[in-house]
């Protein structure tokens, strides 16, 4: 499932995405807060209440009260195997006595679930995007507030941060999802990798700047006629990237969402109007009228892109996830040649630029998607505090290695998984149990498994450690940016300024198609005007002014304490 979001990530995986609605610190939103803390507190002391009561039900403990409760995963891809007929979850159940039902979504899930709002027979826990369905469960009144539980259990809080939580509040200033693959440190898979053999034999040039890139692209066409110098993998992607790295504090992101903050950092203004993106297509159609990358960049498929990296028949590669794409060709070629692979380069710029404030990954702090408790449910604390548990390092252990005894055993000073031998030895056994604890860890920790993960791959010899980690550790996330702060943009595609939204998307994805393809840079530049015009009258305005409106108010709630 992480491999869904990373698919979703940013224009394509990639794609990267905002998302869901959070409170802010206004002297109404503090009375709310103020309000559900005292709400829980009233619970607790009825709690301790109830318990001296001789017929009272007895408090609720994790690991001792049962738990159970029906969930919902709101996607056509996504079938939940069943509960306990698998290691990891049978010894969730004996263990943490927790049991679910899976209520599955079909081929329809969206059809289901307005037909499951609309007969108010909704399952306890529904897990889904963080889209418009969240504040229309919410505005009906069919979802729990989470304020309540988050000081009295401490995983949510301790991994995501106060600041995240923020974000993730909705309107009137409550908490009503549990988040998925949420981080709060660096994180990221973007960037450029280049063929470590055709590097070599062509001396190991400079590779710093663009003009280094044409020069390098240049020769390998020279001399090796068969390569495809630059491979932007699907949808164009290191077309993107090429814009992280004209301009210091451009992330890919600007592009994706299709507004750029002015000097002042407080307005957003056209994508069409800047010219750091008016030059990276400059840049990348110069790069296409001279066959210095893949001709059918914007059609081909990722099997197309794997292919082509895997057989070496890429000299330098750019792609949202390069890494997956680094190690996939780098265990490739190595299987028939050791001293040939992939090496992740630091990210491309104009010459000039801070090399360290050039970003060509980012991530989100609030994950991918999240859980939502509806009031259907008998025991709403009892499955927060499950969430809360999964997300938590006991519970990212066995939610991503599965139950102890197996490929791990215990835990070390930072609770990161003290690996058996079967880990290093059993790697098709690996794969699948974590193939299967995948489809169940609902509440994942990226921050708790990639410090993990990373622990054990650099505690072993090089010649064992993981391609990707290394990649991620030395490049990747040292050139992440925190792209939060552009999160709950998008408005509702039925709004105003949703429909606007649309006709803006169609005039970018066309000017973008046509000025990659452009025959010289004054073609670029009047598609670009062209664009602008267009967009204008179909009231590009308003929509700025909309992501203007919620891009501030995303850095009121980050901000307040």
């Amino acid at each position: 499932m992480k491999r869904k979001r990373i698919a979703t990530s940013l224009g394509v995986m990639l794609l990267s995405t905002s998302m869901l609605m959070a409170g802010c610190a206004s002297k109404s939103e503090t009375n709310n807060n103020n309000d559900s803390t005292a709400a829980a507190t009233n619970t607790t002391n009825q709690a301790e209440a109830t318990t001296n009561t001789p017929d009272a039900a007895p408090a609720f403990e994790f690991g001792v009260t049962p738990v159970s409760f029906s969930f919902y995963g709101n996607y056509d891809w996504y079938t939940q195997n069943p509960w306990g007929a698998d290691p990891g979850t049978k010894w969730i159940q004996d263990n943490k006595k927790v049991t679910v039902t899976a209520v599955q979504a079909g081929s329809s899930p969206e059809v289901k679930l307005n037909a499951m709002i609309a007969s108010d027979e909704l399952p306890d826990v529904i897990w889904g995007e963080r889209d418009a369905n969240v504040e229309k469960l919410r505005a009906a009144g069919k979802l729990v507030a989470l304020d309540q539980y988050v000081d009295k259990y401490p995983n949510l809080k301790k991994w995501a941060g106060d600041a995240t939580l923020n974000m993730l509040k909705a309107e009137d200033g409550h908490l009503y999802v549990f988040p998925n693959w949420y981080a709060n440190s660096a994180r990221g898979n973007g960037g450029y990798i280049v063929n470590t053999k055709i590097y070599t034999e062509l001396g190991s040039p400079k590779l710093e700047t663009f003009d280094d890139l044409y020069a390098y692209l240049k020769l390998v066409k020279e001399k090796y006629p068969k390569i495809i110098p630059f491979e932007t993998s699907i949808g164009a992607q290191g077309i993107y990237e090429l814009y992280s790295g004209f301009a210091e504090d451009h992330p890919v992101q600007f592009v994706s969402q299709m507004a750029v903050p002015n000097a002042g950092g407080d307005k957003l203004e056209s994508i069409f109007t800047d010219p750091t993106f008016k030059e990276t297509l400059q840049y990348a159609s110069k790069l296409f009228r001279e066959k210095l990358v893949t001709q059918d960049a914007l059609t081909q498929k990722i099997e197309q892109v794997r292919e082509k990296v895997t057989t070496g028949k890429v000299a330098v590669a750019s792609a949202f996830n390069v890494t997956d794409l680094g190690a996939r060709g780098t265990v490739a070629l190595k299987a028939a040649d050791p001293s040939a692979g992939y090496t992740m380069i630091w990210p491309l710029q104009k010459g000039g630029l801070d090399k360290n404030k050039i970003f060509a990954t980012q991530y989100d702090s609030l994950g991918w998607n999240v859980n939502m408790i509806t009031t259907s449910a008998k025991d709403p604390e009892g499955i927060f505090a499950y969430l809360d548990w999964l997300t938590g390092a006991e519970g990212q252990r066995v939610g991503f290695w599965g139950p102890p005894g197996l490929y791990w055993d215990g835990a070390d000073e930072t609770d990161a998984p003290k690996f058996t031998d079967k880990y290093a030895t059993d790697k098709e056994g690996l794969s699948k149990m974590m193939s299967t604890m995948d489809s169940f860890n609902w509440a994942g920790n990226t921050t708790f498994i990639d410090q993990a993960k990373s622990k054990h791959e650099l505690s072993l010899p090089a010649d064992q450690q993981e391609w990707a980690t290394i990649a991620q550790n030395a490049v990747a996330w040292k050139t992440a940016y925190n792209i939060t702060q552009f999160a709950n943009m998008d408005p509702a595609p039925t709004s105003e300024e949703g429909v606007i939204a649309q006709r803006i998307s169609d005039i970018f994805t066309r000017v973008f198609a046509k000025a990659i393809f452009a025959k010289d840079d004054a073609e670029v530049e009047a598609m670009l005007n062209t664009a602008s015009e267009e967009a204008n009258s179909a009231g590009y305005d308003k929509l700025l002014a909309f992501k203007t409106t919620k891009w501030q108010d995303n850095l009121k709630r980050i901000n307040a304490e």
